[in-house]
């Protein structure tokens, strides 16, 4: 039999940081774009949900064989004298790091930032595209 040990106010310290959380200034939140990834036959596609993000506070590169996705929402405040009644997007910096198999040609990454969805696509090498082989038959 082994002890486990019971931390009965763990419950509580997890609401808690929620709620300071819910509580921080915006700017401070921490979030994590969404991303999709998906490979076509000629490939490899990234698209991440950015918006309100300037274009000139995104940052894309390559090294090592990773591809990392950097940038910035920034939170500006109103000062019409007008009281938000609820804030559940977060603001602030944000990093995204994804490897990239060997099989793309990290060089000719390319990058295109519209209506807040930004879409990085890498080809593949010629090695690793598909081909078909004719398969000759002898009689």
């Amino acid at each position: 039999m082994s002890l486990t040990h019971f931390d009965p106010l763990a419950n509580i310290r997890v609401f808690e940081d929620a709620f300071s959380r819910m509580l921080s200034e915006p700017a401070n939140r921490p979030w994590s774009p969404a991303v999709d990834i998906y490979e076509t036959e000629n490939e490899l596609v990234l698209k991440a949900d950015l918006p309100d993000v300037d274009q000139k506070d995104i940052d894309v590169r390559v090294e090592n064989q990773t591809l990392t996705i950097a940038g910035e929402r920034k939170f500006e405040k109103q000062d019409s004298g007008k009281g938000y009644h609820r804030m559940e997007r977060s603001y602030g910096t944000f990093v995204r790091s994804f490897a990239v198999p060997n099989t793309f040609d990290t060089e000719n990454i390319a990058a295109e930032y519209h209506n807040g969805l930004l879409t990085v696509k890498l080809p593949k090498r010629e090695a690793a595209k598909p081909r078909q082989i004719k398969v000759a038959v002898k009689s």
